[in-house]
């Protein structure tokens, strides 16, 4: 059994990630066209080194220690999923946060871990005084299909920041 826990930094530790399997072959992803959805074959590998893990660590140090929310759920002292949302409040109309990870570990997908993350940032969001959380959300059929079921739309305003780390990624959000 696992449990879902919101991290402070005396949680942290450099090795926290060290098993987690990033883990995604993607076949089919999904296009925004003229505000619809398009289906098209595209073939790439997701995953990542000891050293972009570390990284990640260092990112959720800094997330916490500037009042962002770092969410996770553990098995057995091991992290197999997270959830991150960003400090920074953003948005001309609205006062949104970048929920920028989430993820589940390769084998322990499709046992609704991801769900009940997305489900706690969004309590953990509201608590932090936020109208809607901003994803800028790999574009694979399944990730999609996920955000889809989380109640997802694509985003209103569009944050050229972040649409700008990857142009293939759909801007999405939910309101909370």
């Amino acid at each position: 059994m696992y449990k879902v826990k919101k991290l402070h930094l005396s949680d942290l530790h450099e090795h926290m990630l060290d098993s987690f399997e990033r883990r995604q072959v993607t076949t089919n992803v999904w296009m925004v066209e003229s505000n619809d959805f398009i289906e098209k074959e595209d073939r790439f590998v997701d995953d990542w080194s000891i050293e972009r893990k570390r990284e990640i660590v260092n990112h959720f140090k800094s997330i916490i220690a500037r009042g962002g929310s770092v969410i996770v759920a553990e098995q057995d002292m091991n992290v197999i999923g997270f959830v991150v949302i960003e400090a920074e409040t953003f948005g001309e109309l609205t006062a949104y946060r970048e929920l920028s990870y989430i993820h589940v570990s390769l084998p322990f997908r499709g046992m609704g871990i991801g769900r009940k993350l997305f489900i706690k940032a969004q309590e953990v969001a509201k608590q932090l005084g936020v109208d809607k959380l901003y994803i800028g959300a790999h574009p694979s059929v399944e990730t999609q299909e996920f955000y889809k079921r989380m109640g997802c739309v694509i985003a209103e305003e569009i944050y050229h920041e972040i649409y700008q780390r990857e142009t293939r990624d759909i801007q999405l959000e939910i309101t909370l």
